[in-house]
């Protein structure tokens, strides 16, 4: 089947939208030293023209591949799972690319992971890690203009940093940023403003409009509670 590269000739005019082939996709992630990265569940990728997935999916499913080579229980299992898909981000410009962008995140998780589940450990997958999944993808994938940091309204973009606590390896704390803050570096210190490999072939642009946004936590909780989003009061 021939692979769909672009959806209009007017999108690729107004926005030059071209879908990377997967073929390219597979060339670059290959590469020993972004490989490297995805064999790391916690190494971060942000790509700021993110399209329908197609290099983030990708990432994942080797992720999740990982996740289930390095676990040598189901509870192992469920943390790896989530901890490799809580290191990948997102930003598109076009609502029905992030549309996609979702749903192909959320397939690719759901349905590596209940392979993994019923294979490996003979378990039925967790409706907790699912919902987590969607949450963690929700907050990952976002829609906005990655060059002005903003959304389409003019918001600033906000990402979650998921960061393991100290001393509890089951435990995660949610805290929100503005991309503002985690590409001049005055945000997160960990993941999210680390080790960031961006797949475009392109330099952020320094200037920005973008307002103040409190930071937000989350109250720490294990990896599968995610899904409840307890704010800290």
């Amino acid at each position: 089947m021939t692979e769909k590269l672009i959806k209009s000739a007017d999108r690729v005019k107004n926005h030059g939208e071209i879908f990377t082939p997967k073929r390219i996709v597979d060339l670059m992630i290959d590469q020993p030293e972004i490989n490297a990265k995805v064999n790391d569940l916690q190494a971060t990728f942000l790509e700021p023209s993110a399209g329908e997935g197609a290099f983030l999916t990708e990432i994942l499913a080797r992720r999740m591949s990982i996740a289930l080579a390095t676990s040598s229980n189901f509870s192992e299992y469920n943390r790896n799972c989530l901890i490799g898909l809580a290191s990948l981000y997102g930003i598109e410009l076009l609502e029905d690319n992030v549309e996609s962008l979702v749903m192909n995140m959320n397939d690719t998780f759901r349905n590596a992971y209940r392979d993994g589940a019923q294979s490996a450990f003979e378990h039925e997958p967790s409706s907790k890690v699912l919902n987590s999944a969607k949450v963690i993808i929700r907050a990952n994938m976002v829609q906005g203009d990655a060059l002005k940091r903003i959304t389409s309204d003019g918001k600033p973009i906000i990402l979650s940093e998921w960061a393991s606590v100290a001393g509890k390896k089951d435990y995660v704390q949610r805290t929100e940023y503005t991309f503002d803050a985690i590409v001049d570096g005055s945000g997160p210190t960990g993941k999210v403003a680390g080790a960031t490999q961006q797949l475009d072939l392109f330099a952020l642009d320094d200037d920005s409009t973008t307002d103040q946004h409190d930071e937000i936590k989350y109250v720490p909780c294990r990896w599968v509670d995610i899904y409840k989003e307890q704010l800290v009061e």
